[in-house]
């Protein structure tokens, strides 16, 4: 993903180089979604009360979306946080 500098500029994603669906900046650093079904999945891991360990030691649970988010989304400490950004999408 690219983000622009000028933050009038839309974020593209760097293979197909489109636009993303969400962006938003919060003070930690940007929430992005490439679609609907993205965003949910965001949504569901940063509201769930119990997430389940992720056993780093596996190579093909590193590479899952939600393992790959920033670990500023994945502490509960920003959850309110990063909800306020994602809930004025009607469709969530």
């Amino acid at each position: 993903m690219t983000l622009p500098r000028d933050r009038h500029e839309s974020a593209t994603d760097p293979h197909f180089g489109v636009r993303l669906w969400l962006q938003a900046e919060t003070r930690h650093g940007w929430v992005w979604a490439y679609n609907l079904e993205h965003l949910d999945l965001i949504r569901r891991f940063v509201q769930a009360p119990l997430r389940e360990g992720v056993p780093w030691h596996e190579k093909s649970r590193r590479m899952t979306v939600v393992a790959r988010l920033p670990a500023w989304i994945q502490h509960a400490k920003n959850r309110d946080e990063v909800l306020r950004v994602i809930r004025p999408h009607p469709r969530l």
